[in-house]
């Protein structure tokens, strides 16, 4: 007979992103484990990208609770006149007015630990009985949002059920909130909160090896590795990369692109390795990509005629893009926690068997797991001439592709079971 886990969620479809497709491939693998997934997901969330396709994936035999949430980004959308603008572009804008100068500073002060705080207390008043009844044998959190954690732990002190919490960034190590106008004692309670959750919860897993060692050191305990990957089902039955054209190159990077993923310096290796010939070479984006980035490429003649955006497209249509590609690009983060940036995309580039070219620290977490399975490793944002190298060598050659190892354990399934370890190890305690 299957156990039950309610996994605490504030992504879940139609909401799009890696953050999402997390916890949807769990929910659809964990019965083969032995665990029975519930879901408890905002009824009316306020998420930026969206991605229908992924609903689809849903099982009809999964049960998603949906709780109504109130947030105050609802209140800012009347102030400032507008609709679907969304708060995570706000610190992106060149310039801001005094309404959204004073938001960022109410999120950054009084928002703690994020703007889904609001969502803590209904949540765990709903969810209490349903717990103290014996309906779930375990709960997962997940954040970011880091909110998802409190109502985990207040849940856990409450009922003692067996919990735990599921880090996909650092909490108050995290990079973002470098970037908002926080007071010095707003940090200290970050990191406060943090620890009684790290202190509290029963198992505690992250993404990546470096995230891993920072929480183990802030935490004094064992931190899990529980890495994201790739689902083999997700690949069309009819999918098939086109052969290459001899001395052609077309590179795809899926994904955002933002403040902290910068682009720039593999486009001018680009144009400086390949613009004196004319040669045919041409770069899409495929997902949303910054104002400021695509202004940059607007101003550059060059640039401008070989680089190609697509605009956020489904889960499903990328790989339409995919078969299209030479090279797949992977730009990670340039920032403090760059090195246990390990993208979910990094395992479905490796899954298509196309070659990658990988910009970020040489010596992070994705640059590792690029060299275990056989693939080029990652190149710095600094190493003009590497950039230029591997572009020409892709180019000239004639597409018979990269003969990796097999990636199996980083498979949906597989992480799956590794979870469903982790509740089983807790439910016999």
């Amino acid at each position: 007979m299957s156990k039950k886990v309610l996994i605490i969620t504030y992504y879940w479809p139609p909401s799009g992103g890696s953050g999402v497709q997390r916890w949807l491939k769990f929910a659809k693998y964990l019965p083969e484990a032995g665990w029975e997934p519930v879901i408890f997901t905002p009824e009316n969330p306020d998420f930026d990208l969206k991605d229908e396709s992924l609903s689809e994936e849903i099982s009809p035999q999964l049960e998603v609770i949906k709780f109504p949430i109130w947030e105050p980004y609802q209140l800012l959308d009347k102030l400032r006149g507008k609709k679907e603008t969304h708060p995570g572009r706000v610190l992106e804008q060149k310039e801001q007015g005094w309404i959204e100068k004073a938001a960022i500073w109410l999120r950054a002060n009084l928002m703690v630990p994020d703007p889904r705080v609001f969502w803590v207390k209904p949540s765990v008043k709903f969810l209490t009985d349903l717990i103290r009844n014996g309906q779930f044998d375990a709960i997962i959190t997940t954040g970011p949002p880091h909110s998802m954690h409190l109502i985990g732990r207040d849940l856990k002190r409450k009922t003692d059920v067996f919990w735990l919490a599921d880090f996909r960034d650092p909490w108050s190590q995290w990079e973002f909130l470098d970037k908002l106008p926080m007071q010095s004692y707003v940090k200290k309670k970050h990191a406060q909160m943090e620890k009684s959750v790290l202190k509290e919860a029963d198992v505690v897993t992250t993404i990546s090896p470096t995230f891993q060692k920072d929480l183990n050191k802030l935490a004094d305990r064992k931190i899990e590795l529980l890495t994201n990957g790739f689902d083999p089902a997700d690949i069309p039955s009819d999918f098939n990369v086109k052969p290459k054209k001899p001395k052609s190159l077309n590179l795809v990077y899926s994904g955002i692109i933002d403040s902290i993923r910068n682009p720039m310096p593999l486009l001018h290796a680009m144009r400086e390795e390949f613009k004196p010939m004319k040669e045919e070479v041409n770069f899409t984006f495929v997902g949303r990509v910054s104002d400021q980035i695509q202004e940059q490429i607007a101003s550059d003649s060059w640039l401008k005629k070989h680089v190609h955006f697509s605009g956020y497209v489904s889960h499903e249509e990328v790989f339409n893009y995919y078969s299209n590609a030479d090279l797949l690009v992977l730009i990670l983060t340039n920032t403090k926690n760059a090195q246990g940036n390990i993208p979910g995309k990094l395992f479905e580039y490796l899954a298509t068997k196309i070659p990658v070219i990988a910009l970020g620290d040489p010596d992070g977490d994705s640059s590792k797991i690029l060299k275990a399975v056989g693939a080029a490793p990652v190149i710095s944002f600094e190493d003009h001439v590497g950039l230029q190298l591997c572009l020409r060598k892709h180019f000239e050659s004639e597409g018979t592709g990269e003969q990796m190892p097999s990636i199996d354990q980083y498979s949906r399934k597989n992480l799956s079971f590794q979870l469903a370890k982790f509740l089983d190890a807790g439910s016999l305690s």
